[in-house]
């Protein structure tokens, strides 16, 4: 019972990161019916900027989050402006090959920059985990916890209480009738893709210290995001956040009661079940037809 208690408390703090890589990707596509291969590349730029200002630029730990964010959130703007608008009209396949090549290009370019090397962030931390009754838990994990819950709540404050996220909103319904009622278009899909790629960059300025931060780590991170929005049924952010939930308890439970080396792929055996009973996800919406 105590080992089960541990890896619930585990699971809250790792489905956290990965409901905000959930949400981020199905952002963009159901706004902007993009399949972007970029997320895992800037969920590993987020590690990195914060990296940076942390150990190379001496900022507090605590301003390195929103650092980080701001830096996914221009980067991801000018990756939006740059390469998706000029293909805007364009069939799917063409701007997934764009996006192919923007997300080999960005992980080549961190591993040029800073090389293979694996970087560790330092933490202001203790290293004395908290005890909470039989499970304990570091305080590094408790802050990644409260900051990625935060980060969830801002984001669907954002979405359903604000104007911009009603815009947004109308976009996902249907594009041409938003642009008709004085929606600016462009702006929009700019903005969705600059929030996905915030979150994303997010994800990874928070999972970054609590393991290490190396080039490659945003290949695995960027299937797993995509696991969680086949689990949450496309284009549905709420299906994004809980999807991030199960999917983390499938790799604690994988981990706990099976072996470590089925982590990863305890999580992907689930989405070949859903895949195979309910291929639209577990939360798909209704759509509207014609």
């Amino acid at each position: 019972m105590d080992q089960l208690i541990q890896h619930l408390v585990n699971t809250l703090i790792l489905g956290g990161t990965y409901a905000l890589l959930g949400i981020g990707l199905t952002l963009i596509f159901g706004i902007m019916n993009v399949v972007n291969f970029t997320h895992g590349a800037l969920y590993t730029v987020g590690a990195y900027l914060t990296y940076l200002a942390v150990a190379a630029l001496g900022l507090n730990f605590f301003l390195a989050l929103p650092v980080a964010i701001l830096g996914g959130l221009l980067l991801g703007a000018g990756i939006e402006i740059a390469l998706l608008r000029p293909f805007r009209g364009q069939d799917i396949d063409t701007t997934m090959l764009v996006m192919i090549g923007a997300g080999i290009v960005l992980q080549s370019g961190t591993l040029w920059i800073f090389g293979g090397v694996a970087k560790a962030v330092p933490s202001p931390f203790p290293e004395a985990p908290l005890q909470v009754g039989p499970a304990s838990v570091s305080w590094l994990r408790l802050f990644v916890l409260g900051a990625a819950l935060g980060l969830i709540a801002l984001t669907y404050a954002l979405i359903n209480r604000t104007k911009l996220g009603l815009a947004m909103r109308a976009a996902f319904q249907d594009a041409d009738t938003a642009a008709l009622m004085g929606v600016n278009v462009r702006v929009i899909y700019t903005t969705t893709f600059a929030m996905g790629s915030g979150l994303a960059a997010a994800a990874g300025a928070l999972l970054g210290p609590v393991y290490v931060v190396h080039p490659q780590m945003g290949g695995l991170a960027e299937l797993k995001a995509f696991a969680i929005v086949i689990l949450g049924g496309l284009g549905n952010v709420t299906g994004a956040a809980i999807g991030g939930f199960i999917l983390a308890l499938a790799e604690e439970l994988g981990a706990g009661y099976v072996s470590s080396g089925y982590r990863d792929a305890m999580g992907f055996l689930i989405i070949i079940a859903v895949l195979l009973y309910k291929p639209t996800g577990l939360f798909a919406k209704a759509e509207r037809i014609g």
